[in-house]
């Protein structure tokens, strides 16, 4: 199996995860103060939407590079 194919796995695989769930979420260190032995944090949690065009383009791309034939 030669890059081209895993990358269109790949690709398939992200997609399909992306319209399945829709978005992910993190969390984001945003400030932090130290005040002798006190010690203040503040976290931060961001959602990324994924478009439906986007997972979509994503399978077809993937689905594009697993059907196309190398050259020997």
């Amino acid at each position: 199996m030669n890059a081209i194919k895993m990358l269109g796995i790949v690709l398939i695989v992200a997609g399909g995860l992306g319209l399945l769930y829709g978005g992910f979420t993190y969390t984001q260190d945003t400030h932090e103060a130290k005040l002798g032995p006190i010690e203040l944090s503040i976290k931060d949690k961001k959602t990324v939407n994924v478009p439906i065009w986007a997972g979509v383009g994503a399978i077809a791309l993937g689905a594009v590079l697993l059907f196309v034939r190398s050259k020997p």
